[in-house]
């Protein structure tokens, strides 16, 4: 998915502000509040380049997973030492539990399917320890998107400027992100593209995919960054 672009997503998230302390910060806030089993382990699905590992470690004994293997290059050159898997959030298989599972940054739609999210979500149960704490952040849901919808970041640095430019698609319940990127180095200046799809899911969905799994549900409409929260509880 990141292939080409793995090595600029850190300075991309950078120039658009995405504060990692601050998420920090409010799930410490909602682990406080919801979890209910004793122990200290948290799997990170879907880590990225890892940047919540790196601050989560201050607080939990940490794992990372996500199935990209060029974005979890730069997640181990910021986390190092920090155990991560490369696997599909569908079907992994870690043989152990944590008492906290995040699955953050909208990494969910990447399922794509209603089928693939009831796994998913199955799955990351099957990893909690009672009383442990499932919290994903959704994509965003059919009502919220555009056809056509474009957007636009620009890095600004000394030796590196970027300009990613993307035009979103929609086919029923997925949406198409097309991503042009513009990128110059001293090197040189490139051009690539990538494409990315993730499944609009709904409300419902995302609940009948907790209730499916036996999780006790709540949604924090604020969330993190704005996208809100689904929080669920294993009894």
């Amino acid at each position: 998915m990141f292939s080409q672009s793995a090595a600029y997503y850190d300075a991309i998230y950078a120039a658009v502000g995405k504060d990692y302390g601050r998420e920090v910060e409010l799930l410490r806030g909602l682990i406080q509040q919801h979890k209910r089993s004793n122990g200290n382990a948290l799997l990170d699905v879907g880590c990225g380049t890892g940047h919540h590992l790196r601050l989560l470690q201050k607080y939990h004994q940490v794992t990372g997973l996500d199935l990209d293997s060029s974005i979890l290059e730069i997640a181990r050159q910021n986390c190092p030492g920090v155990t991560l898997h490369q696997a599909d959030m569908v079907d992994f298989r870690l043989d152990r539990l944590f008492d906290v599972i995040v699955c953050l940054f909208s990494s969910i739609g990447y399922v794509k399917t209603v089928g693939r999210l009831n796994a998913a979500v199955k799955t990351m149960s099957q990893h909690l320890a009672p009383g442990g704490l499932l919290l994903i952040e959704p994509w965003f849901q059919p009502s919220d998107m555009r056809q056509g919808y474009l957007h636009a970041v620009y890095v600004d640095q000394p030796e590196l400027k970027i300009a990613r430019m993307s035009q979103t698609l929609l086919n029923d319940a997925l949406s198409t992100l097309d991503f042009h990127y513009l990128v110059a180095t001293p090197q040189g200046i490139e051009h690539f593209t990538e494409q990315h799809e993730l499944g609009l899911f709904t409300p419902s969905e995302y609940r009948a995919a907790f209730a499916e799994s036996n999780l006790q549900t709540t949604f924090d409409a604020s969330g993190l960054d704005g996208r809100g929260l689904y929080i669920g509880i294993k009894g």
